[in-house]
């Protein structure tokens, strides 16, 4: 999958500035067209991780040509796609071989009997809480 953004021309004192205009909010910087695609990928996932944590739709990307001329704004901007890793959606279940101490261990089980909940499911919580 890929999104379009909007890159800012940067200056000798200025970063280079990008929006993503399918996710509301989604935006970050660099000081090099090459820094600032990076942390556009990495705000993306950032972005879609924290929707699906909340529940949310996730948008599907626009065409460039359908943006450009929805925001004139960016009339004067660069328009490029970032590739988002396909895992960062995959909810797919996963079998997993973990290996901890058996203290480690009971203490996971002790925690997530009180809890309530499975061993999976207490690790998953805790990984997308933290």
């Amino acid at each position: 999958m890929r999104y379009p953004v909007a890159i800012e021309p940067g200056t000798d004192a200025e970063a280079f500035g990008v929006v993503v205009p399918d996710l509301p909010g989604c935006f970050s910087a660099g000081d090099t067209m090459d820094e600032a695609l990076t942390n556009a990928e990495e705000a993306i996932t950032a972005w879609i991780e924290a929707a699906l944590d909340a529940g949310q739709s996730i948008p599907q990307p626009s065409g460039i040509d359908a943006l450009r001329k929805a925001n004139k704004a960016y009339k004067a901007w660069i328009w490029a796609l970032v590739k988002l890793d396909p895992a960062v959606l995959d909810d797919t279940l996963e079998r997993v071989n973990i290996s901890l101490p058996r203290r480690v261990l009971y203490r996971l089980d002790t925690q997530a009997k009180a809890a309530g909940e499975t061993r999976s499911g207490f690790i998953a919580r805790m990984a997308l809480e933290h």
